[in-house]
């Protein structure tokens, strides 16, 4: 290994990539923390990962393969067992003319490749990759294959008429019971977790169930499993949740806290009678991620400052708008956040808590009880409030409790369904709230959205079409290069990867608030939105797009949402 990477270090200085101090730097740090020469380079940004794939062909004369334009197959893992990909950071890609290829980190460890050899009575050719695409595709592929090999054991393994009484007596420890059934749900969790799901959808259909991730916003197909299967994986599901296992005409309600991929994950349970079984869902909370500081929720430099300006209001209310799953309650707890402080007291009202604060007084609803947003929020205003948090304003009995709230000295925050920032106004209008109250309380605004990103493994660029520009009331594009994704298994072919916010922030000024107590329309108050520096949310997403960030059909979407 050492003439390995001595040979590595002085090709990249005979090409002039890097200098010799360069080398004895990563050399240096290479002694203390263990990893690859490459790695090191790369992560200093000495060398493009594309660059030093090209080096290492020339070098060792073993071909470079991206794995993420490779279709995994689930049953290539036959021959290499997980603990043996994880050990030796390897991964099998194809089986040709009887050789097994297999991807790897170091394609010269040979007792790497000789493991391989025995345990897969293969002949073995190895290429080169590199070893965090390694690690996320050994994760992709043998979560796909424990998930396919629960479903064939339990169809092996289980009787229909065993059902009840092998999930009833499974036991709640997910890690340590290995049950077909609770191995499949297991998997589908894992799997979902892997791939940033945001939920899960069990779907039962005539001869068979489906299930679905929604992943940055869209479903995605990713198994089916037999139909006779369904009734264990919702008994399954439910006993997670504490759930009555006998009611199934009638919709119900659950939760589990589970540790997945070092992650404390929440699971939010929603099961549904349909003509053909019990349809369940799933949302996937990610505790570990969920709170982020201000500068990480992706406010361009000048709302940045108006989100700022907002929360130096004392009083007044602060509403966040757009639809669901579009990222509203990350941005109020991220609200909280910055608003947290032994000097106020903070009362927030929530259906569901999301999210555990340290120092704020959570209310979770309780319509059985008789505690919903208006009950809970008369109870708060007599409890000395500084900051109140109400979920969701969603009647106007709350709104109007949440509009005097803010009248009367405290900071309110909470959010709205409308599809832009002014059509708040409207909304509340709606709602029965008159307009000098309206105009009296209301401080800012922020809507927003999720925008897909294309994926930067598989980005080509693409030309936009006249009806496109037409829709985006654009004339032209001359010399801007704009990108759409192809579609690979690092995206799960969709061509897109990641969602990146977009906001519009309405600080409400002066002229505004003359502007709702006249009654003005919204065409009025969002034309002098404009004209006092609001950028709109179709004017942030073609921003996107034009830095090559997102493709013209995501912003279509988008702003044609807005538009409805």
């Amino acid at each position: 290994m050492g003439v390995y990477r001595k040979r590595l270090g002085e090709l990249l200085i005979e090409k002039g990539i890097i200098t010799q101090e360069q080398l004895k730097n990563a050399l240096a740090m290479q002694k203390s923390t263990g990893k690859k020469l490459g790695e090191i380079l790369i992560s200093q940004n000495l060398i493009s990962e594309a660059k030093m794939a090209e080096v290492l062909q020339e070098q060792l004369g073993i071909p470079f393969v991206d794995l993420n334009k490779v279709a995994l197959d689930p049953k290539l893992t036959e021959y290499v067992p997980f603990i043996l990909a994880k050990r030796h950071s390897l991964i099998p890609i194809k089986l040709e003319d009887g050789k097994l290829y297999i991807a790897m980190e170091d394609p010269l460890d040979f007792a790497a490749i000789d493991d391989v050899k025995r345990v897969s009575r293969m002949d073995v050719v190895p290429v080169i990759s590199f070893g965090e695409a390694i690690k996320n595709a050994v994760h992709r592929l043998y979560s796909m294959e424990y998930a396919e090999r629960a479903v064939q054991d339990y169809t092996k393994e289980v009787k229909l008429e065993q059902l009840a009484q092998e999930v009833q007596n499974s036991p709640l420890d997910d890690d340590v019971s290995n049950a077909p059934v609770v191995r499949l749900v297991n998997s589908i969790i894992q799997q979902a977790v892997n791939m940033e799901a945001s939920d899960i959808h069990v779907e039962p259909l005539d001869n068979e169930t489906r299930i679905r991730f929604r992943i940055d916003g869209m479903l995605q197909k990713i198994l089916t499993i037999p139909k006779y299967v369904h009734p264990a994986l919702v008994t399954r599901i439910k006993i997670m949740g504490n759930m009555d296992i006998a009611e199934r005409r009638l919709p119900q309600d659950g939760r589990v806290d589970m540790r997945i991929s070092e992650r404390d994950i929440d699971v939010r349970i929603s099961t549904m009678p349909t003509i053909h079984g019990e349809k369940v869902v799933l949302r996937i909370l990610d505790q570990t991620n969920f709170l982020l500081p201000r500068e990480k929720l992706g406010f361009t430099e000048e709302n940045l400052e108006k989100f700022d300006q907002l929360l130096k209001n004392p009083h007044g209310i602060i509403l966040v708008t757009g639809p669901t799953g579009s990222g509203k309650s990350t941005t109020l707890y991220a609200m909280l956040n910055e608003l947290n402080d032994e000097s106020v007291n903070i009362i927030t009202i929530e259906d569901p808590v999301e999210y555990r604060m340290e120092g704020i007084n959570q209310i979770q609803v309780n319509p059985k009880a008789g505690l919903t947003f208006a009950t809970g929020l008369r109870s708060i205003v007599r409890q000395d409030p500084d900051i109140i948090m109400v979920g969701e304003i969603r009647d106007s009995e709350t709104a109007e409790i949440a509009i005097r709230s803010a009248i009367t000295g405290h900071l309110v925050l909470s959010t709205l369904h409308t599809n832009d920032a002014v059509s708040a106004i409207s909304r509340l209008m709606d709602m029965g709230i008159e307009p000098y109250l309206i105009s009296a309380s209301l401080v800012g605004v922020i809507s927003q959205r999720l925008l897909r990103k294309v994926c930067n493994n598989c980005r080509v660029p693409h030309e936009i079409e006249p009806h496109q520009l037409a829709a985006l009331g654009l004339n032209s594009l001359s010399g801007v290069t704009l990108y759409k994704g192809e579609g690979c298994s690092a995206c799960n072919y969709t061509g897109y990867k990641g969602r990146i916010p977009v906001h519009e922030i309405l600080v409400v000024s002066k002229a505004h608030r003359q502007l709702i107590t006249q009654k003005a329309s919204i065409d009025e108050i969002r034309d002098l939105s404009i004209k006092m520096g609001m950028s709109t949310l179709k004017d942030e997403c073609i921003k996107l797009m034009l830095k090559g960030l997102t493709t013209v059909d995501e912003v279509i979407r988008v702003s044609y949402s807005q538009d409805g």
